[in-house]
């Protein structure tokens, strides 16, 4: 391997390894969480505009809308009556006070792997960071704000007693312009509301009024802060994704960001692995505007239908969907392709490497439905994932097999060219013409687990089905580092490990990152080593390093990388011995030594051959 390649290898193993320290000692810095809104600041939030006004706009735009007579005060909507809401995967209720969706926890995940607690996704005002979905109507010709129900209004149950897959609700409340609002909620066993709000007009005067929905945070929520993650808003308008993380949502403070006459859109807040989205009705055009309200420090998404003319004796209806779960793959990909919710997987965040992302997580997640633990599915994958660059890397290892096989003559060559730098070159790349040997091509391996790896290290952090996947014994976790290390006795003790990123976490070392250790150090083993000692020694301590830098990665993805070394190092030991090479792996050293002395005493023989040499 000449210099040049050699010194193209190194820098970019160096390179790997500044990033990968430089993200482990100085971590993203946590953004910090503005103080919570006043009740007198959140009195009034519960239906703003994304330009900062208390409407979503005027239904006519001659004129500003109001979404209410009122605001609804925090204790009002503390002590409103609830209709509960009960699903196979969400429990909550529908506060009564506005008609909003403020109350919903997931029955199925627990916030952390020893908790009993279920995870809270939506929260009422009145609560720390206060969290919901309203909709609504903004009045337009012949309305005021006072004629259509707002964030204060206190509907009526006119049919349902809870909210469950099978019994839709409905919720009326009668206008003092005569007009009957009607809101009909539903919802399925995963995590989707259908909302069909109407109105009746019995009176003898055509209005207008234009359906919206809204979803408002208030404060910043706490953040993963990592940057392989997006969190904030997410959406899709016109093929094209709407990402904003939340110190760029204030930049719209005033100026909100407005995507108009969107059919098949959709807009919403994105965590971790949690998601509310506004989706509009399939087909219907719709305008999606993303807001932030600095006085009382709400970030919002809104949504706005087409304004509906309502003639005296008709009645008007408009529909629309509120997703509010887990960012389950089966379930948006469901939604995506059987209720036509256009690009709605790309809610997770698949990152630059989509192309690799998508079919590796297609192929994990496939695999687990098959074997039932997720450290094996990620093995069997790691085992398929060679196979099928193994054409590709075979031509790769015998090359390095016959590099191996040229170490003796290569040392030959540099004891012969001395200090000649340009010499020793030359024998070596005709050395390397006379064995066919292209040094070049042990590269190749390399190279394609690069982008491979990342793509599996984004599906192991993003994915919601990597979220407290066990493997066996104490990894019950797959996405969080390794719980084991010499501080609880590998596991045996009760507990936890230090602080990951902290000099405490780097000395005690869990098993996975041992296993890599070795495993990396063996699969080194086999390779030709390179001439140059300083880059002889930067190498040897290479797995080590990799060793206690990897150690607070995600214990899935270590558990890829174990495997992926210990095939590879089987790979090539194979076809080294099948072409004539018989590597010792564990008699290198060993070797080392006694070549050194036979060399010495060799030395030593013909110095006292020489003429003069005896006494």
């Amino acid at each position: 391997m000449d210099d040049q390649n050699k010194n193209l290898i190194l820098a970019t193993a160096l390179s790997f390894l500044v990033i990968l320290a430089w993200f482990i000692i100085f971590p993203p810095e946590e953004q910090v969480v503005p103080e919570a809104p006043s009740a007198e600041q959140t009195a009034g939030s519960a239906a703003p505009a994304a330009d900062g006004s208390t409407t979503p706009g005027a239904a006519d735009g001659t004129a500003p809308a109001a979404t209410g007579a009122s605001a609804a005060a925090p204790e009002a909507v503390a002590n409103a009556p609830r209709l509960p809401i009960e699903t196979p995967n969400l429990v909550g209720s529908i506060n009564l006070i506005g008609g909003r969706v403020d109350d919903v926890s997931l029955r199925r995940y627990t916030v952390d792997v020893d908790s009993t607690e279920i995870v809270r996704l939506l929260s009422p005002v009145g609560e720390t960071n206060p969290y919901y979905a309203l909709v609504g109507w903004a009045p337009g010709a012949g309305l005021t704000p006072a004629d259509v129900p707002g964030d204060a209004t206190e509907w009526t149950v006119e049919e349902g007693e809870s909210l469950t897959p099978g019994t839709p609700v409905t919720l009326r409340w009668d206008s003092p312009a005569g007009l009957i609002f009607r809101r009909t909620m539903s919802v399925d066993e995963e995590f989707l509301f259908t909302i069909e709000q109407s109105v009746e007009n019995p009176t003898e005067t055509a209005v207008r009024a234009q359906p919206y929905a809204l979803i408002n945070r208030h404060g910043l929520p706490d953040l993963t802060n990592f940057f392989v993650i997006h969190e904030g808003v997410i959406g899709q308008h016109g093929g094209e994704l709407v990402i904003e993380d939340y110190d760029d949502v204030t930049d719209f403070a005033g100026k909100p960001e407005v995507f108009e006459n969107i059919t098949d859109g959709w807009i919403g807040f994105t965590d971790h692995y949690w998601m509310t989205n506004l989706i509009p009705e399939p087909g219907q055009p719709a305008t999606l505007t993303v807001g932030y309200i600095p006085g009382q420090d709400i970030y919002q998404t809104l949504t706005k239908q087409p304004t509906r003319d309502i003639a005296p004796g008709t009645t008007v209806s408009s529909r629309s969907h509120l997703f509010a779960g887990a960012k389950e793959w089966e379930v948006i990909k469901h939604y995506q392709d059987d209720l036509g919710f256009v690009d709605f997987v790309n809610t997770v965040d698949w990152g630059w490497f989509w192309m690799l992302t998508k079919p590796i997580f297609r192929g994990l997640h496939f695999l687990y439905g098959l074997i039932g633990n997720m450290g094996l599915a990620i093995i069997a994958l790691t085992f398929i994932i060679k196979a099928i660059l193994f054409p590709l890397a075979y031509k790769s290892y015998v090359s390095m097999a016959k590099m191996k096989e040229l170490q003796p003559e290569m040392e030959k060559l540099k004891e012969k060219a001395g200090d000649d730098r340009q010499k020793l070159q030359r024998d070596m790349m005709a050395l390397y013409k006379k064995e066919k040997v292209n040094p070049a091509s042990g590269c190749l391996p390399i190279l394609l687990q690069i982008p491979i790896f990342f793509s599996l290290y984004k599906v192991i952090f993003v994915t919601l089905e990597l979220r407290q996947a066990a493997f066996f014994g104490p990894f019950r976790d797959l996405s969080q580092p390794d719980p084991t290390s010499l501080f609880n006795l590998y596991g045996l003790l009760p507990w936890a490990n230090p602080e990951p990123g902290t000099i405490l976490a780097l000395i005690f070392i869990g098993i996975l990152p041992l296993l890599l250790g070795i495993s990396m150090w063996l699969q080194q083993k086999l390779n030709p080593a390179p001439t140059d000692p300083t880059q002889q020694m930067i190498f040897a301590w290479m797995p080590w390093v990799f060793m206690f830098m990897l150690g607070g990665f995600a214990s899935g993805l270590v558990v890829y990388w174990i495997a992926n070394n210990t095939i590879t190092f089987i790979q090539q030991y194979t076809i080294m011995r099948s072409h004539g090479h018989k590597p010792d792996v564990f008699g290198n050293i060993k070797k080392g030594f006694r070549k050194k002395a036979k060399a010495e005493a060799a030395k030593a023989a013909n110095s006292t051959a020489k003429p003069g040499g005896k006494k």
